[in-house]
């Protein structure tokens, strides 16, 4: 087969806000056709979101990140407005140091854009779209705005091959937008102007393809209600749609599409990509690729809890930190941070971590080879940090969630196990299985860290 998608991860935070949450605090929802809509972690953003859909790609492909020869991230909400993340990603996937790493943002289309790049190059290229929009409170897009990560894996001889392609602008600035500096979303709200803004393009880059007879739809979708203005069969789009579930995913939306269409087993798919100023593209796919996908909730957030994640209603938190880490220092140990990379003695075989000085067993002077633990252990200590008992710098995590556990958990590494100590997500006692996850540390000096936590398996 051709150049295609090999696989594809998808992901999204496992806590919901149901629409009725907003009804009861503002006697109205905004967001027609979502009914519930993910919410992050307070320690969660695009990158760790990518990283999650990222592993699961590679693991559907049964792949790994050292095969990878170029790395694409798109997203409209980066953690930080300048810089490039595809090196903090491609850190924690394991991928080589000459990877080729493109970024893509601006608008919505941005996660089909950077797939359709992806395949006129050479080589396995992993497109990794993640968003989670926001707006001001009473704002329809805040009603909407969801969060969600998907991950193609892009190669030769893939298993869904994209079949043509066509794009169509048409000049409609204020429909949606994101001013400098801020982080809210915004919109004129013009009704008939906006749908226009939507609908037209749309229309036109599906009108400009040979053929749009397909099974699935994988549309942007900004609400539940928008997709179905266009003249696109309604029971294809409502076939793989993710916004009544997940709300407004932005970049990520309809990568998620594709995911759920592939998982679905549809052999003919229809991606369209919509981003505002405006301007479509749709795609034609044939074939299915393997999906690894985690979109299940199993917490519902009540609306005062749902402000508190996303930190409308937290106070300030004190500034410095009770243990200072230089960026160069906590770049030297990115490794361990990002995959819990540990070392094993070329004399004993004994496994350290983290993988610097003395041998812990032999104690001999060590130039540890580098061993990556699994990534699901078991508890061997716990406690629970409380209100108040948090470090500065993780004072604000903790305002926006609550307390949180820290614990000694055992990682099998070959023959041997390795003992790490790990801030937990939520609580975990002695003997419980977890897992290791992607998830900002904290903030220093202006600088997100970024690390491992665990996660009570099943969670």
């Amino acid at each position: 087969m051709s150049r295609g998608v090999l696989a594809v991860g998808a992901y999204a935070p496992a806590s919901r806000v149901p629409a009725a949450a907003f009804e009861d605090a503002w006697g109205r929802f905004d967001a027609p056709g979502v009914e519930t809509t993910a919410v992050p972690d307070a320690d969660e953003d695009a990158l760790t979101m990518s990283v999650e859909a990222a592993r699961r790609a590679l693991s559907a492909a049964d792949a790994d990140g050292a095969t990878l020869d170029a790395l694409a991230f798109a997203t409209t909400t980066p953690p930080l407005a300048e810089e490039d993340l595809t090196p903090r990603l491609g850190s924690y996937l394991g991928a080589p140091a000459d990877v080729a790493g493109r970024t893509y943002g601006g608008h919505t289309r941005a996660g089909v854009d950077a797939l359709l790049d992806a395949l006129g190059r050479e080589g396995t290229a992993l497109v990794v779209a993640a968003d989670c929009p926001a707006g001001e409170p009473d704002d329809p897009r805040e009603h909407a705005a969801g969060a969600g990560a998907a991950a193609l894996l892009v190669g030769p001889d893939a298993p869904a091959t994209v079949v043509e392609t066509a794009a169509a602008t048409d000049p409609r600035p204020g429909t949606r937008f994101r001013r400098a500096g801020d982080d809210r979303l915004d919109g004129l709200d013009a009704g008939r102007y906006d749908r226009a803004a939507f609908v037209e393009p749309v229309e036109a880059a599906v009108d400009g393809l040979d053929d749009a007879d397909v099974d699935a739809v994988a549309v942007q979708a900004p609400d539940g209600r928008l997709p179905y203005r266009a003249d696109i069969d309604d029971e294809a789009v409502a076939a793989v749609e993710t916004v009544s579930e997940l709300g407004d995913t932005a970049a990520a939306s309809v990568p998620l599409g594709l995911a759920r269409a592939f998982e679905a087993g549809h052999e003919r798919t229809l991606a369209v990509g919509w981003g505002s100023g405006a301007g479509a593209v749709a795609a034609r796919i044939e074939g299915a690729a393997p999906v690894e996908a985690s979109l299940s909730a199993d917490r519902e957030l009540d609306y005062a809890a749902y402000l508190r994640r996303r930190g409308d209603v937290v106070g300030d938190v004190p500034d410095g930190g009770a243990a200072h880490v230089s960026v160069p220092s906590w770049r030297r140990s990115l490794a361990s941070r990002h995959r819990h990379e540990a070392g094993r003695c070329p004399d004993c075989g004994a496994v350290a971590f983290p993988p610097a000085g003395a041998c812990p067993d032999c104690r001999s002077p060590a130039d540890f080879e580098p061993v990556e633990p699994a990534r699901t252990g078991t508890v061997e200590a716990a406690t629970t940090i409380g209100e108040g008992g948090a470090p500065p710098e993780f004072a604000a995590t903790q305002a926006r969630q609550g307390a949180f556990g820290v614990a000694i958990v055992a990682f099998d590494a070959g023959n041997e196990a390795v003992s790490v100590p790990v801030q937990v997500v939520g609580e975990a006692a002695v003997g419980d299985r977890v897992r290791a996850v992607p998830r900002r540390i904290y903030v220093e000096e202006g600088v997100p860290r970024y690390g491992l936590k665990a996660l009570p398996v099943g969670d």
